[in-house]
């Protein structure tokens, strides 16, 4: 099978996914329903349109997003192990955003993701401070992100502690969950989503050719400073506003661009829309099988990611011992 018909397959797995997420939840309703809902709306139709449709497109959005964000990151970082929340970046966005949730409830929702981007450049550039210091492997990489994101995660767990009122909201949101969102949230990851899709295209084969080396790249007229501020902007950006659309659904980021590569090989122009067609697929059956396990009761989709995702990154962690 050719990579263009591998990522066409992938394009009807994911609408596939995404429609059957529609059947999953406590309201059982009949297919042929669903589909007269899914073209007219009244009063009925409230479970699909107001409900079930927005969070399938948020999921598509958010998984797209952090698939995205992580191909950019290991690619620029040349680092198997980087991912936006093992590097720190979702943590921040995190922080960032339960302080608004916590210290400041009433505020409009439209403030959240550029609080959350504020979040995620500030994680970014701790880490960059620390490893620039440091010199560090890939495997001391990932570590430096791990303690930079319990840093971060303590500051979280202070702020409610310190603020009980308002544990209840800024749990549900930690968790990694879709759960009460609905089309307001829409604009702001779609917005980021489409402006920094076309970037991520423009730097696909720059990326590979930063994977020659500095020198390499920099005779073959690419400046590499260049790219990775924009790859690392745009990847920061990307993990953040998801982050303040859905919490912290871990290691998306991690999971899809390994498996983009497993199935395409290490050629960006296919890595980039396949990590983000990924990323989506994970979040949108996360999503589902959340809804779906035990109706009426919901478990967080950031849960189900986890218990996929830590054994994978251990495996990691043992494989690229060495670098």
């Amino acid at each position: 099978m050719s990579l263009t018909a591998k990522l066409m397959a992938l394009l009807t797995l994911l609408m596939v996914s995404s429609f059957a997420t529609l059947f999953a939840g406590a309201a059982q309703i009949p297919f042929g329903q669903v589909i007269d809902h899914l073209f007219a709306f009244s009063n009925t139709d409230f479970v699909i349109h107001q409900y079930r449709l927005p969070r399938m497109v948020l999921a598509i959005g958010v998984g797209a997003g952090l698939g995205l964000s992580g191909v950019l990151v290991q690619g620029v970082i040349r680092n198997p192990l980087a991912s936006p929340d093992l590097m720190g970046i979702s943590a921040g966005a995190g922080l960032a955003a339960t302080t608004c949730l916590v210290l400041f409830p009433n505020a409009p929702v439209s403030l959240l993701p550029f609080v959350a981007m504020f979040g995620g450049l500030f994680a970014a550039g701790l880490i960059a401070v620390l490893a620039y210091w440091s010199k560090p492997t890939a495997a001391r990489l990932a570590l430096i992100g791990i303690a930079v994101s319990a840093f971060l995660a303590s500051g979280i767990d202070f702020l409610l502690i310190v603020n009980p009122v308002e544990i209840n909201t800024a749990m549900v949101w930690l968790t990694g969950s879709l759960w009460g969102r609905n089309w307001q949230q829409v604009p702001y990851i779609w917005f980021i989503l489409l402006l920094l899709l076309p970037l991520a295209f423009w730097l696909a084969w720059r990326l590979d050719v930063m994977g020659l080396g500095d020198e390499s790249a920099t005779t073959l007229g690419v400046a590499p400073k260049k790219i990775q501020i924009w790859a690392l902007i745009a990847a920061v950006l990307l993990a953040s506003v998801s982050v303040s659309v859905a919490g912290t659904i871990s290691f998306v980021g991690l999971l899809a661009p390994h498996l983009a590569r497993l199935l395409f090989g290490h050629n960006h122009k296919f890595l980039v829309p396949s990590a983000a067609i990924l990323g989506a697929l994970l979040v949108v059956c996360a999503d589902g099988l959340a809804r779906g396990i035990q109706p009426p009761i919901e478990l967080p989709a950031g849960v189900l990611t986890s218990v996929i995702g830590a054994p994978y990154f251990i495996f990691l962690l043992y494989r690229y011992r060495g670098w």
